[in-house]
């Protein structure tokens, strides 16, 4: 791979059903039987927390491979501020060129920027292995709680990247997901009749 073998730019409207598709090939059967984050992402572009500039997609020899795409959301903060951060993905990159170092290359290039834009942090749920790498931590350090989840429970899922060192020293709260990202069962089903058939399989390491 060199810097030549790809290029990064802005999703275009044309590229909305390829990558659609591109993020459901992503994803199938990864989490659950078949996946519903190709349709999130339909419903994601039209939400008001949607960031069009920084949306991106990864071409490839004239071939998408690769798309993440960022939301404005915020944290509740325990002194009852409301503090401005983003949340990111899904990012997805096509099953044959996963884990060749394409991933961790767009989401790189997408913090940084965001950063340039001048967002302050970006949390979401991900994996620590491979998003630990490019500077995220988990969320409890920064004293941030996922919102919904008992104290007791299980949160290493959720990760915290500063984008402006210091962005949340002395903020506490609870972090709230885009209303967007919420999809019903039977839209997904629907959404996904328009695609070529794929056999939805149960898999071991499935979450859902």
């Amino acid at each position: 791979m060199n810097k030549n073998d790809y290029i990064i730019r802005l999703e275009d409207k044309k590229d909305y059903r390829e990558v659609e598709n591109l993020v459901r090939e992503s994803f199938w059967n990864v989490y659950r039987p078949g996946c519903s984050e190709h349709y999130v992402i339909h419903v994601l572009r039209d939400d008001l927390a949607f960031i069009p500039e920084l949306d991106f997609v990864m071409e490839k020899d004239g071939r998408l491979i690769g798309q993440n795409m960022f939301m404005r959301t915020v944290i509740d903060s325990d002194d009852g501020r409301k503090i401005d951060v983003l949340t990111m993905g899904p990012i997805g990159i096509i099953p044959e060129l996963k884990r060749k170092g394409y991933g961790k290359i767009l989401l790189d290039y997408s913090l940084k920027k965001a950063k340039e834009l001048g967002f302050g942090a970006v949390l979401f749920e991900g994996n620590i292995d491979f998003y630990g790498k490019s500077g995220f931590d988990f969320s409890s350090k920064f004293g941030i709680r996922y919102h919904d989840l008992p104290e007791d429970a299980d949160a290493s899922f959720f990760l915290c990247k500063e984008l402006i060192p210091g962005y949340l020293d002395g903020i506490t709260g609870v972090y709230q997901t885009p209303q967007g990202y919420y999809v019903s069962d039977e839209a997904v089903e629907e959404f996904d009749k328009s695609f070529p058939y794929k056999e939805k399989l149960k898999l071991p390491g499935q979450i859902f």
